[in-house]
């Protein structure tokens, strides 16, 4: 860079500082008016400590709920690693000047409540329980918050000064707290899963709806039934609608009887409301049709029928809470996103399948899989049935095609295998090659 001033600076520069002779104050001048000055003020000085503490408060830029939500996850924090030892009972860790291995015990403290692989890199039996990938981005917001707004450090990422050597910054907002949080989606679902799922939760003493009975408990032998035979033909009409239409579960778990239309026999027609894309209407219709019965399990219009004809609903959510006794509610309330999860995963651990992975949207971008790979539809198609842009501008339906978070359909060893196993037979046309 030049070291000449541009002529713009100079003029600015002047203007501020210049002043004849007539304007400048005389010293004497300038001693009256401090002492006058001095004058004027009470004899309360405001402790400037407290001052401190009173701006930080007003400006810690969140509710009182939240700021006690992440003040509960600090003092998890601290006590994770006082009892690994990852640091002295007697050290500040949260403070001004954080220690250069602060971003590491931050990763470890995620890394043991989220990831399927603790701290000391062992990997976590599918029994243990794992947070979700969304609390893990809760507790590095609380640390954050921690050093950024309770120690005044503010958001400028954690780097070396090239003045004095040290790290300095956010040790939050660093490289080393941000690799281990890509964002991915949820594990996409596939077909196979939906079928294992389909076929257990339609087995006979699984799918038999059972009486009422007031004052009844599950013995300790019967507490792995969760779900009667209602919530399992909820739980399969809501897998079919999310996976087929792309929609998120809080898009589906909202939709009313009126929103339904029956074209015919073996057609109906869904009309969302509104979506996340479109609040204000203008949201094309969804025709779904009668699926032959080798997808029986994908077929809107029998999960639909089954779940009718014992919901006993003829308006409003068609998506009820459940209550105790396998019972539909009377009230006019959907099912919440978290109540759905739970019922989901307690689904898949029926079929010895890890639940950790999967969440609500993984119905949506298992869909958007299977309409690609399965049914071969194009992208701009794709696109249009599921409400996306087709500029393809930020290509989002790629995070949904692509994620190493999803199962392989077949192993990297069998790419270029002639000999591998027949894929399983298209019953639409017929074919059992293994070609996308």
């Amino acid at each position: 860079m030049s070291s000449e001033i541009p002529p713009i600076f100079t003029t600015i520069y002047e203007a501020i500082h210049h002043a004849s002779n007539e304007d400048r104050p005389y010293s004497g001048e300038i001693e009256d008016d401090i002492e006058a000055e001095g004058e004027t003020l009470t004899e309360d000085i405001y402790d400037v400590s407290q001052l401190r503490e009173h701006l930080l408060d007003a400006s810690k830029g969140v509710t009182n709920e939240t700021d006690k939500e992440y003040r509960r996850l600090m003092s998890q924090c601290l006590q994770f690693l006082k009892e690994n030892k990852l640091i002295k009972a007697d050290d500040k860790f949260f403070g001004k000047n954080p220690s250069e291995l602060v971003p590491f015990c931050i990763c470890a403290w995620i890394m043991h409540e989220c990831d399927e692989y603790d701290f000391d890199r062992t990997e976590k039996d599918s029994t243990v329980f794992r947070a979700s990938y969304a609390h893990a981005q809760k507790m590095r917001a609380a640390m954050t918050y921690a050093f950024g707004r309770l120690n005044g450090l503010g958001s400028l990422p954690w780097h070396e000064s090239e003045a004095t050597g040290r790290m300095v910054g956010n040790p939050s907002v660093s490289e080393t707290v941000r690799a281990g949080e890509t964002a991915t989606s949820a594990r996409a679902i596939t077909q196979e899963t939906l079928l294992e799922l389909y076929m257990f939760n339609n087995q006979p003493e699984i799918a038999k709806v059972k009486e009422y009975k007031a004052g009844s408990r599950k013995s300790i032998k019967e507490s792995h039934e969760w779900g009667g035979g209602r919530a399992r033909r909820l739980l399969t009409l809501a897998y079919v609608l999310s996976f087929l239409c792309l929609l998120r579960f809080d898009e589906v778990l909202k939709i009313q009887m009126h929103d339904i239309e029956w074209v015919s026999d073996t057609c109906i027609k869904l009309t969302l409301p509104f979506r996340k894309t479109s609040q204000f209407g203008g949201i094309k219709s969804f025709y779904l049709h009668l699926f032959p019965p080798h997808l029986a399990h994908l077929c809107p219009i029998r999960a639909l029928a089954n779940w009718l004809e014992v919901a006993d609903i003829e308006d409003g959510f068609l998506f009820r809470k459940i209550a105790s006794g396998d019972r539909v509610s009377r009230e006019n309330a959907h099912m919440t996103s978290e109540c759905f999860l739970e019922m989901f995963r307690n689904n898949l651990l029926d079929i010895g399948t890890d639940s950790a992975p999967y969440g609500t949207h993984s119905f949506r971008r298992g869909g958007c899989q299977w309409l690609y790979s399965c049914c071969r539809w194009g992208l701009i198609r794709i696109c249009d049935w599921g409400g996306w842009s087709t500029e393809f501008s930020n290509l989002t339906i790629v995070k949904y095609l692509i994620s190493y978070a999803d199962v392989p359909a077949e192993r990297r060893e069998d790419y270029m295998n002639p000999n591998r196993p027949p894929a399983l037979k298209c019953f639409s046309c017929g074919r059992t090659c293994h070609c996308i």
